[in-house]
Formats: C-alpha cells, structure tokens, sequence
C-alpha cells in the first residue's frame, strides 16, 4: 500500500510511527490491540481527534471481543456513581449533564463515547483528580491535601506522593513558567498540581483495568506524551503494563512529521493546522 499523497488529495489527517515514517489506521490499530494500556494525547479542541477517538473505541471493542474499559481524563473522580448510573442507563441524559460537571465541549466530543458504552454496555472510568484538590496545591503545594477527610482523599492518589521535577515535562513547565527563585515556589506548586493528576489518572486506570481487558484513556496530550506524566507514575505503580501511545499534533503540511514530533509518541496523529477547532 502506498502512502503517497495525490496532488489533489486533502486528508484531514495522516498518522506516522514515532521514528517519523507514515502508517494507516489499520496497522496502528493492530498494534494498539495488543496494549494493555493505550493512551491517546488529544488536543482539546481538535474535532478529528475526538472523531478518531470514537472509531478506535468501536474498533477496539471489536477486536478485544469486549474486554475493553474506557478511561476519560474529562470527568472526575467524586462524579464516578453518576459516570456508572448513565453507562448502565439509571441516568438520564439531563440529570446526568447537570450534576457530573461536564467539559463545555461534552456535547460534540465526549458524550457519543458515553452513549457508545451506554449501548454496547462496556465500563467507562473518569480518572481525574477533583479540579477543586488541584487547584488548592497550586496554591499551597501538595500539603495542602494532608487535612482533607478520609472520604475525599479517597478521590485522589495515595498520599504521600512524590514529585519527580526531573521528568521532561515537568521540566519543560517549569521553563515555560521561567521567572527567579522568589517565583520558583509557586511554579513548582503548579507543577505539583500537575503531578496530582497525573499521578491520580494513573491510580485510577490501573486499579479499573480488569485482567486480560484494554484500557483506552483519553487524555490532554501533555498528560502522556514522551512516555511520560501520567505514564510515569503508572511504571511506577505497575511496570509490567504494555503501553502504548498516540499524540495529536498539528502541522502545515502532512506529508512528513516534522523533527519536533519525533518521539513524541508510538503514533503520531498529525491535524492540518487550519483545521476548524471545536472552540
């Protein structure tokens, strides 16, 4: 099969290996069956991913004869009950809506992943940390989580945790912030606000993943990408995993990955970059 593109062709999207060379969704597929986990790095406001991410859902449900558990970055831990009540279909759409805090973009590009798992009756799990726990560390640092009661620590990661802000995106944080030592502080409260949901997602999906089942998480792509955040506390919790992951980024030209995206992830999904934006 060749991959050339035709002068007067205008895909939405191409897909290459990390080291750069073009592949299809059908071969990526394969290889993503055999994972034990599988992390797709989004960009938020991008439709193709969103679309994309439905067809793996549909295609890996398939090839996994069912044993396949959905992990979503977009609902929190606390909201979990109501995530379970809708998915088994004791929730309405409106009551689930209203009480479940959804992203503002739920309607066009999560809420068909529900309604997926809602018909073909699989599990989806929202992994993320109570934005309101975050939002506290970076504030205060992560102790400002040790006076919270047993039942909320029970929506976050184990505590103690350690940071690692030797990790290559926590480094990159932590220049993208910039700043002296009087603002170090507070950048490396953000980063530890960063660190909790990583490390919580990574919690929480590997105590959802049931034996012999594939668990695809959907995520913001910084979340998992150079293998790292997110994946880096779950090698910590269970190193024998086999994981595997996507990155969404865009470019202006898809006829090559450019050198920046290299590595970035085991696939790479590459958007035009005057793609239409969900927001």
């Amino acid at each position: 099969m060749s991959f050339t593109l035709k002068a007067d062709d205008k895909p939405a999207y191409r897909l290459f290996t990390a080291a750069g060379k073009a592949t299809s969704y059908d071969k990526m597929l394969k290889e993503l069956a055999t994972a034990d986990v599988v992390f797709f790095g989004e960009q938020h406001n991008d439709p193709i991913a969103h679309w994309l991410e439905l067809q793996l859902a549909k295609d890996l449900l398939r090839l996994k004869q069912g044993q396949l558990v959905l992990g979503l970055e977009m609902f929190e831990r606390d909201v979990q009950p109501l995530v379970d009540q809708y998915t088994t279909g004791e929730l309405d759409d409106k009551a689930f809506e209203e009480q479940s805090r959804p992203w503002p973009n739920y309607a066009t590009d999560y809420k068909p992943l529900l309604q997926l798992a809602r018909q073909q009756k699989f599990r989806v799990v929202g992994t993320n940390v109570p934005r309101r726990y975050a939002s506290q560390v970076a504030k205060g640092s992560l102790t400002a989580l040790e006076a919270l009661p047993a039942l909320e620590k029970a929506w976050i990661a184990p505590l103690p945790m350690t940071v690692d802000f030797e990790l290559p995106g926590y480094k990159n944080m932590a220049k993208m912030f910039g700043g002296d030592a009087a603002h170090a502080a507070g950048v490396q409260n953000i980063i530890q606000a960063q660190a909790l949901k990583d490390a919580t997602m990574a919690h929480f999906l590997n105590q959802a993943r049931p034996e012999g089942h594939l668990l695809l998480h959907f995520n913001g792509a910084y979340h998992s990408d150079n293998h790292d955040g997110i994946l880096a506390y779950l090698r910590q919790q269970n190193p024998k995993l086999k994981t595997l992951t996507i990155s969404t980024v865009s470019q202006e030209q898809l006829g090559k990955l450019e050198k920046e995206h290299e590595r970035k992830a085991d696939f790479v999904l590459v958007i035009p970059e005057d793609m239409t934006k969900t927001y």
